[in-house]
């Protein structure tokens, strides 16, 4: 009994410090200097450096707040979704960015 408990205890931990793994790649996947560039397109419609709202609201700060326009909790899959789906007179990105300018892009918005 106390062999299984053992084994089912080191299984969690594992799967655990994996998981924990994955997380800190998936955040560093993204080039903030390539991200910069791909936030030109952006730029039309929201700020980086000053809160100033444009036409879009400014982005500058955005992982520093706790909501979205749209209510919903400040974290890299809820912005990453905004950019796919767009909303509130945002167009969609998702087929108009590829993955990796996406991850670019949220790598740049966590610099602000």
């Amino acid at each position: 009994m106390k062999r299984s408990l053992y084994l089912a205890v080191a299984v969690a931990a594992m799967s655990g410090t994996l998981l924990f793994a994955q997380d800190k790649k998936d955040a560093a996947a993204g080039d903030a200097a390539k991200g910069k560039e791909v936030f030109e397109q952006c730029s039309v419609c929201h700020n980086a450096d000053t809160p100033e709202k444009k036409i879009g609201p400014s982005l500058k700060g955005l992982f520093k707040m706790d909501k979205l326009v749209n209510g919903k909790k400040v974290t890299e899959a809820n912005v990453r979704e905004f950019i796919d789906n767009g909303g509130n007179g945002m167009p969609a990105y998702a087929d108009m960015l590829s993955k990796e300018d996406k991850d670019n892009l949220i790598a740049y918005l966590k610099t602000l």
